[in-house]
């Protein structure tokens, strides 16, 4: 990185755990914002220094010790973001105790399974509401200790164990602990979504999640003037590592966004310079312009259009790869007309969106590069704490998830599996020798369950998912992902599921937008009542328009047969993981009927 970044960077050897970067950082710049959040009593938003966040992790530690917890004791956390889950976590690392975040959202079994799958002595929640979602599964909670709620209860719960925060935490407390120990130290039990079976717990060291944030930051340097906005959740490994531990060991600021919802609003009022996000809240904005693009005159979206295209081509030139053109004379008008009022709703400032947890589509990439925002692809998973690969602003190609991070190290294995191996690589499964030994090897390489290939320049690209290759009963191959991608091109479709193992054809399961669908059925002459879904017309319609997507796959990719609802597929309704990834299990369970009536007589 740059001399003039890297001497506010805290390097992995003076950190040696991860509450030591904590402390090496309240320590080097103590009146420095380190977290700014929305205060619901005020409804204003407030700053917390490097300081004061070091003056109330003492009183974490303080009522985590009076409740007789030791080193080595798991201590949960499920809380949506805010400066209450760092607090927690450092003061619990510095006692040598591991952590274990949940998802706020996950469904209360799995909590349960969680909780007692780790051993957990403490669970940290937010409140009513999610104590009111446990009530199903409280008989199972008996290992805890000890329950806190941030937020005050309406009621008191009847059981002892539970207290609310501002009687659980003593007033005030003495020095912040740290206690020395070996940096390979587990600092960290991080369960794994389970799109299929019981999730895993992720064995991650304070070296594994340090070298991996250093190896970032080599990527990318971040200053004391850079703001993140945070609003993946803190469980998410991608979040945890580069928008928490990253920012602390940069010095930069972190705001936290009150909710999806609200993120616009957050973006106009925090004006952040970097962004951390999966796929999704891209593919979001995105279809917002789209939709805007489409209900105005052609003019618009034919100079939008000119927009991205002479943008990319500025982009592609600066990287190396193209040529100047005379077109680039048009950016200015163009920056100002369309570029600038883009990027203004997204704050105005942003120099860098990470984008990883999925594979980003090309052409949405290519647009918000074209507007000026470079986005930076990369790839990782939770078990690599979590990026293996990334791009960098000087060497940014956005078809390809980057190179490996420094230190780290890739090849293709058997079947072009992308297989991983470095400093950042998990110790390996809680309790589980069995599922270590299926996914890593005996000198240390971790396979990734994904196929990739490696160029001459040791770009990363990944081609597909081992276990979502759908081999067809002629033995045709199709990746499940790309085809299921394709169709989501179509604002039409909101999620869809590609079906086709062992058949003689595909068939495609799908969630409508329904809004979509009542311009589309008002221009078609159809009929948007929900009970026209399953006529013939309205099925050759919707075959249609999946068709008009995979015009450029082979013959055998084409989809013959649909099922189509209007009801999402979500994390409450057991569909989704709390990380947004598609149970393709449950779902084939939801639709059985439905799908073996596709395949009836073939």
């Amino acid at each position: 990185m740059p001399a003039t970044d890297a001497v506010h960077v805290i390097t992995v050897e003076a950190a040696v755990t991860l509450d030591g970067l904590f402390r090496e950082r309240a320590s080097r710049t103590p009146d420095v914002v380190a977290y700014r959040h929305f205060d619901e009593r005020s409804a204003s938003w407030l700053s917390l220094t490097w300081a004061d966040v070091n003056r109330q992790v003492a009183r974490w530690q303080a009522a985590l010790e009076r409740d007789g917890l030791k080193a080595g004791d798991r201590v949960a956390i499920m809380l949506r973001n805010c400066p209450e889950w760092v607090m927690c976590d450092i003061a619990a690392l510095g006692l040598g105790l591991i952590v274990v975040p949940l998802y706020t959202q996950d469904r209360p079994e799995n909590i349960a399974y969680i909780l007692n799958n780790a051993g957990c002595r403490v669970l940290l929640f937010e409140g009513d509401e999610q104590w009111n979602a446990l009530a199903e599964v409280r008989e199972q909670l008996g290992a805890l200790v000890r329950m806190v709620a941030v937020k005050d209860f309406a009621g008191r719960p009847a059981d002892s164990r539970v207290k609310s925060i501002s009687d659980w935490l003593p007033q005030s407390a003495g020095e912040t602990r740290h206690e020395s120990r070996d940096s390979n130290a587990l600092a960290t039990i991080v369960y794994t979504s389970g799109t299929t079976g019981r999730p895993k717990g992720v064995m991650l060291s304070h070296h594994n999640i340090l070298s991996n944030v250093y190896g970032c930051l080599e990527v990318m340097a971040t200053t004391f003037d850079d703001v993140f906005l945070s609003f993946l959740p803190l469980s998410h490994t991608f979040e945890r590592t580069c928008g928490y531990y990253l920012t602390m060991m940069a010095g930069s600021c972190t705001a936290y966004a009150r909710s999806i919802p609200l993120l616009s609003e957050d973006l106009q009022t925090i004006h952040p310079t970097v962004l951390v996000s999966v796929p999704r809240i891209y593919e979001r904005v995105w279809g917002a312009i789209r939709a805007k693009l489409d209900e105005g005159p052609p003019s618009r979206k034919k100079l939008f259009m000119l927009a991205v295209e002479v943008g990319y081509a500025r982009f592609e030139h600066a990287q190396g790869r193209g040529p100047w053109k005379a077109s680039f004379l048009l950016w200015p008008v163009l920056q100002k007309l369309v570029a600038s009022k883009v990027l203004a709703r997204l704050g105005g400032r942003l120099r860098a969106a990470l984008s990883g947890g999925a594979a980003l589509p090309p052409d949405i990439s290519r647009v918000f590069i074209g507007l000026g925002l470079p986005v930076l692809q990369g790839y990782g998973m939770t078990e690599s704490s979590p990026v293996a690969c990334a791009n960098s602003p000087r060497d940014n190609i956005p078809a390809s998830v980057g190179v490996p991070l420094p230190g780290v190290q890739v090849k293709i294995g058997e079947h072009n599996a992308l297989l991983v191996k470095g400093p950042n690589v998990m110790l390996g499964y809680w309790d589980n020798p069995d599922a270590t030994r299926q996914i890593m090897t005996a000198d240390g390489w971790l396979n990734t369950g994904d196929t990739a290939r490696i160029d001459e320049g040791g770009h990363v690209y990944i081609t597909g998912r081992l276990k979502e290759i759908i081999v067809m009963s002629n033995g045709e191959k199709i990746s499940a992902v790309d085809v299921e991608a394709a169709i989501a091109r179509d604002p039409l479709f909101d999620q869809v599921l590609l079906l086709g193992e062992a058949r003689p054809y595909l068939s495609v399961v799908a969630v409508l937008n329904r809004e979509y669908w009542q311009k589309v059925c008002t221009a078609s002459g159809l009929s948007a009542d929900a009970h026209a879904l399953g006529d013939k017309a309205a099925h050759d319609m919707v075959l249609s328009r999946v068709a008009q997507q995979l015009k450029s796959f082979p013959g055998y990719a084409q989809v013959r047969r649909t099922v189509v609802t209007f009801e999402p597929w979500t994390v409450e309704n057991g569909l989704m993981t709390p990380t947004l990834k598609l149970k393709r299990v449950k779902v084939v369970e939801r639709f059985n009927a439905e799908i073996d009536l596709m395949y009836a007589g073939h």
